[in-house]
Formats: structure tokens, C-alpha cells, sequence
């Protein structure tokens, strides 16, 4: 019995219903028909290629040989031998006479590619490996083998091969998309051998001959495959090896393995854990591997609501898991601050199913928000500017001392707080009304690491944390590229004050700009040497009078900030071997304040030129929309209450946080737009089921329906009033807390209107007692009863 699917996934590559269709339909009908044959088809119907332009038949005929394990289609039978090759353990050979020396003796080093064309060279490189812990082989995909010859003979042996499909901590490494690792995964290549003879004693060897390797490798990959790769992986099982080698020729260590293997089916994890190390073969690598093929087209060409509009276009290799996702995010929305079981109502059939979907091994968070991702771009489009507003925030879970994988997140080793770190970047338009997210990284800390902070100093920048600026800078640098006619700023806080961050805006054109606020005293130039006192220098160009808002701890009052602005040539700290960088400089400062208040001061940093006054206070203003990323914390910390998710383990809070991500933005979208474009029509966010039911509620009528569909400024405020909303004249608009209670309540309330409502005709009879119950006696019904109206 076939499995009756729609769409499926092959590879990562979608296998379209009618394609699939007529594949059944030839293997039932031709006898003749090989397996081959079919996924030569299979490779021109979707034009799947490698980067040689050659058909990828041996990977397809690999997938089609698991759809058909699934059930999911019946190959022809199969006409010959076609099986992974056994591994290869050779006998080592006798091991010849010890060679020690220092490495200036060993005389010239050369790295000799090892092919088929010249069998001696494949026996010997088959001897040396035969002594290698995972012998000669077999290697998977595409490889080069090495032999490193000195002028006293044979010295070692490595070999380069495809590299691993997903591995959690390479990919944050590297930072990118689960489309762009589809698409560029062939430019990430794995050392999976690298071998020195015991017999040969010579100090630097393996760090000499790793380098050596690795000038060398994307000349011959190029010349061998047709394209040259941008990094390499190799995975040290530190049980055995103390990776010394690899950072002393400056390879990045990244994290560890999950210990699952290629051929894990069980996510037991049984094999060694083992270090990840990466080294860049050019220097723009991360914008290689992150750039994404093009904008996706929605895989629901007409979407029917806002679940299917963002989540629509899940890979995640079933279309049943699509569609759960799809009906996760509507019981998530209408349910916000609710827990899973609390939310699923009680059905236990709905609740388990929605705890299956959250532990399965095949999603994860990246593939839950690509399609997000994607309806995010497509919004951008229809704007002049955007601002990419990146923010970290951090998850504690400390009263959740059962998961497992959580780090700590507090300042210093004293505090004891676990859990998650994240990093996200938010598009909002320039009115400050937030478009979606473009970029979501989300990590756990390793407790050995805590309390190293003085070390920062010494390591590179893809090995600190500050990295999380950069890969999200490169995420809005792909946006840019998707919609060309939109200016995208990438506008940060003082953390974001990363001198490499600068240099990569400024090491391509086609960036977006940089807005971010100053939180270190950089030196300028040699007549003036700091940042601050040169600014502070220039001549007032405007006086900007605002209002600050009261808080807890502070009253309402009126500031008036002086602005200046300057031309500024950053110069990077000793030690960094960077260039300077040419930005704009706008300062911001409150003078005249009160005893005893902190007058408020703004330093920005920008791409942008900033040549007169409105330019000027265009970057203060576009800086001040920062705050919304704030205001969705609250939501999704508040209103989703993604702190107090009970799953086992991290993999789970990380598939739940997405489509909580999801449903804090929607909340905070509807608040925003209610307030920027209140002329809108409310069906521009309100099922039309939902906005009769609220107003028949509200007036306890389903006769004081409106005509026609309200605004959306209407709308949303009746909504507060259902969390709790006056409405009064001087309460101005709603925030996010009221209107996310007021959904939560009008889920259940629409779903009765169209239960009870919407299925009889309208005045084919009186009110039921139900729903009497649910919307009371309307004032005629209750007059007839000699009731008050």
C-alpha cells in the first residue's frame, strides 16, 4: 500500500503531485523501465544539477531508493548490483626505517594528487592509510586524495570528500539558511583523512603540511569538479586526538557532534562525539555559502489565512508535517499565553500529535521559519526603506531543571541562571511596524566556557559571540539582494558597536547600510584622536525637543537634545589587522536637565552619508524604531510565555520558539498596523467570521453586525476590550498585553459564531438557548419578556 501524499522532498528538492503521478503511472505500465531511468527523468524535470551542469542520477536514484523504504513510491526492480560499496580495510603494510629530523631537513614539501590514472600512487596512498584508525576508506562523494612528499620520501597522506548534510554547530558557524545549504553545500568540503606515519618524528610537520593542503585544494577541486570551495570541515574525535594540529594552522574549532553519524536512523547518538573544526579557503566564504538561490515562490500560490501565508512553504520533507505545522500555528495563535495541552483544549489526540511534531529529529527551527523568511521578503518588497533591527535576548529556564542542553546565561559564574541565547533580526518599516523576522540564532552556552571573558581578547571574531552580528548582518545582506529596489539598514544597539562588523559593510557595495548605536570611544584621527571629544567639537547644527515617556523610575518630561554631525575615519584597536573604515558620526545630546537625572545621549555610527541636518535626524529617527524589537520580546516573553514551555530538551524549545517567534510578530503587526493605518479595512487581518462574532459579542446581538466590515483601528480596539481595554478617550491605543488576551477570547468566540451562527440561516428562528447563553437576549427579546432594554 502506497502512502498517499501530495508533495514530497527528495534531497531537499520538491517532488511536484503530477510528476510523481506519472512516475507511478510508467513503472506500473513500462516492465522495461530501470531505476536509472526514472532518475535521469526525475533530475531534467527538476533540472537537478551539480556544479559541473551534469545530472545528479546518483543522488536521486539514493532518494528514490528511500521514498521507496517510506511507501511512498514502487521503483522498477531493480536490474543490477546498486549498493553502497563495502568499506575498504586494507592490511597495513611493515612499517619502514623511523625518519626523525627537523622539518628544515626534510628539504621541499609538495602535495601529489592521488587519482586512478597512476596505480602506484593509489597503492601507496592505500598503504599509508592502511595504518589510519578508519583505513582507506570508503570516502563519500566527491573526493582528492593526497600524498605529501618530502626529499627523504613518502611523509603522509590526507584526503578531502563531501562534506556532512547538517551538523547543528557548523551550521550556526557558518550562519546560514536551510535553502542556502541546500544550495551551496557542495562548496563546503570535509578533510575526512589526514594522516602522519608514526615512524616519521618531525616537529610542525602536521600544522606545515595542513596549510600546504589547503593553498593548494581549491586549484585542483576547481580543475577535478569544475568549481572551487569556499571551506573545509574535518571532525576530531577528541577521545584520540587533541586537534593540536589543526589550531596550530589556524583552524577554527566550532563546537562538537551530536555523536549520530551519517546513518543515524535512532537520533540515539551511539558514536564518539567529536570537535569541529573549519577553515575558510576565501575570504568572503560566509557570503558565498549564505547567499540564497533567489526568492522561493510560495509553495500555496493562494494562501486561505496568515498560518498558511507564513508556514505554507515548510521543507520539512513530508506534506503531512506541513500541514501539522500549519494547524500548530492556528491552535498557537488563538491560544497565545496558554500551554500546549491547555491550548490544544483538552483533545489528547491534538496534543500528542502536536508533542510528535516537536520532537521529531526531521524539524528543526530553521526549516520551520524559512517560509516566514520568504512571506518577510515579499512585504519588504513593497517598501522604499526597511530597517533590519538586530537584538540579543535571553531565555532563562532555570526553572526547568530537566532540560536537557541548556547553558548559562548569567554575567558571571556567581550567577547561576540557565538557559538559551538569541539573537534575531526584525524588518520594520520606517512608521516602526514590524514586517517579520529575517534572521533567528539560538544557542545554549558551554558552561566550560563561563567565566573566560578575559580571553576574548585573544581569539578571533568567528569565535565569540560578536559573530552573531555578522551573520546577521549577512542575513539582511541577502534580503538586500532579493529586493533591490529597498533600502535595507541594519540598525544595532552598543553591543553592536563590532569593529568587524564596520568592515563588512564597507567591504561590498551592494551591503545594506549600518546604523548602530557607539558604545566605545574609537580613536579617529591623529589631530583628533577619540570619537566623542570630535564630535563634541563640531558646531550645533539643530536642537531637537522630544517628549520621554514616564516609567517606573521616571517621570514625564521634555528634553532637548543637541545634534551634531561629522565626517569620521575609524581606525581599528592594535592587533587587528583591519583597515580603517569611513562612516557618518550623528551625536545626540540632552542639555539643561534636572539635578539628579541622566540626561539622555544618543551616538550613532553609519554607512550613510549624513550631510545636513535632515539627514541627520533621519538616522535619530530610524534609530528611535529600534525600540520595537523590545516591545517583541515583551510579547513573546509575556503573551507566548516561551519561558514557561515544558519539552525535554532543547531541540524542542527551539521547534515550539519558532512558531511562538511567529505568533509574538503577528500580535505585534496587528498592534502596529491598528495604529499607522487605521483607514484599513479589518479584513485585512480579520477572518470575516471573526469580525461579526466580536461585534455580536460586544453587543450581545448577531442583529448589531455592521453592514460592512469595520476599520481596522475599530476593529483592534473592540478586540482590546476583551482583554481588558477601557476605550475611554484619553487611553489612547491599545498595547500589545490587552489585544493579545482580546484574540485569545474572540478565538473561542468566533469559533461559536460559526457553530452556531453561520451554519442556520439568518432569522430562520429564534435563538437557541446556547446561544442565549454564549451572546445573551438581544433588547427586543428582552422587552417582549418584560425585561429592562
Amino acid at each position: 500500500m502506497l502512502a498517499v501524499v501530495g508533495e514530497v522532498q527528495i534531497s531537499g528538492r520538491e517532488l511536484p503531485a503530477a510528476l510523481l503521478a506519472r512516475i507511478r503511472g510508467d513503472v506500473a505500465t513500462r516492465p522495461d523501465l530501470s531505476r536509472t531511468q526514472v532518475a535521469r527523468y526525475i533530475c531534467e524535470a527538476l533540472d537537478w544539477r551539480g556544479p559541473d551542469g551534469e545530472l545528479k542520477v546518483t543522488s536521486c536514484r539514493i532518494a528514490l531508493n528511500r521514498l521507496s523504504q517510506r511507501g511512498v513510491l514502487e521503483l522498477p526492480s531493480a536490474k543490477g548490483h546498486f549498493a553502497p560499496a563495502a568499506r575498504v580495510v586494507a592490511s597495513p603494510v611493515p612499517s619502514p626505517p623511523a625518519l626523525s629530523c627537523s622539518l628544515k631537513e626534510l628539504g621541499e614539501l609538495s602535495a601529489v594528487v592521488v587519482t586512478g590514472a597512476h596505480p602506484d600512487l593509489n597503492e601507496q596512498w592505500k598503504a599509508l592509510m592502511s595504518h589510519h584508525y578508519l583505513g582507506p576508506g570508503p570516502l563519500a562523494g566527491r573526493q582528492l586524495r593526497y600524498l605529501f612528499r618530502s626529499e627523504r620520501g613518502w611523509v603522509g597522506a590526507a584526503a578531502f570528500s563531501a562534506c556532512a548534510w547538517a551538523v547543528a554547530a557548523r551550521d550556526a558557524a557558518i550562519g546560514w539558511s536551510a535553502r542556502a545549504r541546500v544550495a551551496n553545500l557542495q562548496h563546503v568540503v570535509m578533510n575526512s583523512r589526514f594522516f602522519i606515519p608514526r615512524w616519521v618524528e618531525v616537529s610542525n610537520l602536521a600544522s606545515k603540511l595542513l596549510a600546504l593542503c589547503t593553498r593548494q585544494l581549491p586549484d585542483d577541486w576547481q580543475r577535478h569538479y569544475g568549481y572551487a570551495p569556499a571551506l573545509v570541515e574535518t571532525y576530531v574525535e577528541h577521545e584520540r586526538f587533541t586537534g593540536a594540529s589543526y589550531r596550530a594552522a589556524n583552524w577554527q574549532h566550532v563546537g562538537q557532534t551530536a555523536g549520530r553519524g551519517r546513518q543515524d536512523r535512532t537520533g540515539k547518538g551511539c558514536l564518539p562525539r567529536k570537535d569541529i573544526y573549519l577553515f575558510p579557503l576565501d575570504h568572503d566564504w560566509r557570503s558565498t555559502l549564505c547567499k540564497e538561490p533567489g526568492p522561493k515562490p510560495p509553495r500555496l500560490r493562494n494562501p486561505t489565512d496568515w498560518a498558511e501565508e507564513e508556514f505554507g512553504g515548510a521543507a520539512l520533507g513530508d506534506a503531512r508535517r506541513s500541514a501539522r505545522l500549519i494547524e500548530l500555528a492556528r491552535t498557537f495563535y488563538a491560544h497565545p499565553t496558554l500551554s500546549i495541552p491547555q491550548a490544544c483544549n483538552g483533545d489528547t489526540a491534538q496534543m500528542q500529535a502536536a508533542y510528535r511534531f516537536l520532537a521529531n529529529d526531521n524539524v528543526n527551527i530553521k526549516d520551520i521559519l524559512e517560509p516566514h523568511y520568504e512571506a518577510t521578503s515579499r512585504r519588504i518588497r513593497e517598501h522604499d526603506v526597511v530597517l533590519a533591527v538586530q537584538d540579543t535576548a535571553f531565555l532563562n529556564y532555570t526553572t526547568h531543571p530537566a532540560l536537557e542542553g541548556a547553558g548559562p546565561i548569567g554575567a558571571s559564574r556567581k550567577n547561576s541562571a540557565t538557559g538559551l541565547v538569541m539573537h534575531e533580526t526584525m524588518a520594520f518599516t520606517e512608521k516602526g511596524i514590524p514586517l517579520g523576522l529575517l534572521d533567528v540564532q539560538l544557542w545554549a552556552r558551554d558552561p566550560i566556557e563561563a567565566g573566560k571573558k578575559h580571553k576574548r581578547h585573544d581569539l578571533p571574531i568567528e569565535q565569540k559571540e560578536s559573530a552573531k552580528w555578522l551573520r546577521s548582518y549577512e542575513a539582511a545582506a541577502a534580503v538586500q539582494q532579493q529586493c533591490p529596489k529597498t533600502k535595507v539598514v541594519s540598525v544595532g544597539d552598543r553591543e553592536a558597536d563590532v569593529y568587524e562588523l564596520f568592515a563588512l559593510a564597507r567591504s561590498r557595495d551592494d551591503h545594506p547600510e549600518l546604523l548602530i548605536r557607539a558604545e566605545h570611544n574609537r580613536r579617529v584621527n591623529e589631530e583628533q584622536p577619540y570619537l566623542w571629544e570630535h564630535l563634541e567639537q563640531q558646531s550645533l547644527a539643530d536642537e531637537l525637543v522630544l517628549l520621554v515617556g514616564r516609567t517606573k523610575t521616571r517621570k514625564e518630561r521634555q528634553a532637548t537634545l543637541e545634534v551634531r554631525y561629522a565626517p569620521v575615519e575609524l581606525r581599528p584597536s592594535t592587533g587587528k589587522r583591519l583597515k580603517n573604515v569611513q562612516l557618518w558620526a550623528v551625536l545626540a545630546k540632552e542639555v539643561d536637565t534636572d539635578e539628579g537625572v541622566e540626561p539622555l545621549e544618543w551616538m550613532l555610527l553609519t554607512t550613510m552619508e549624513v550631510a545636513t541636518i535632515e539627514q541627520a535626524l533621519r538616522m535619530l529617527e530610524w534609530y528611535s524604531k529600534r525600540w520595537g524589537i523590545e516591545t517583541f520580546h515583551k510579547v513573546l516573553k509575556s503573551g507566548c510565555r516561551i519561558e514557561e514551555r515544558r519539552l525535554a530538551t532543547v531541540a524542542r524549545i527551539e521547534n515550539c520558539l519558532a512558531l511562538d517567534l511567529v505568533v509574538a510578530w503577528r500580535v505585534q503587526y496587528l498592534t502596529m498596523l491598528g495604529r499607522e493605518a487605521p483607514e484599513l479595512p479589518c479584513t485585512v487581518f480579520f477572518e470575516d467570521h471573526e469580525w461579526k462574532a466580536l461585534y455580536a459579542f460586544i453587543a450581545r446581538s448577531p442583529k448589531a453586525v455592521p453592514p460592512e466590515p469595520p476599520s481596522l483601528r475599530d476593529a483592534m480596539r473592540t478586540a482590546a476590550k476583551l482583554g481588558g481595554f477601557l476605550g475611554r478617550k484619553n487611553d489612547g491605543e491599545p498595547g500589545v498585553k490587552a489585544l493579545w488576551i482580546g484574540l485569545q477570547r474572540l478565538d473561542d468566540i468566533s469559533m461559536a459564531w460559526l457553530a452556531f451562527v453561520e451554519q442556520r440561516e439568518p432569522h430562520e428562528a429564534p435563538l437557541s438557548d446556547a446561544q442565549r447563553l454564549i451572546y445573551g437576549s438581544p433588547p427586543d427579546e428582552l422587552a417582549a419578556e418584560g425585561g429592562d432594554s
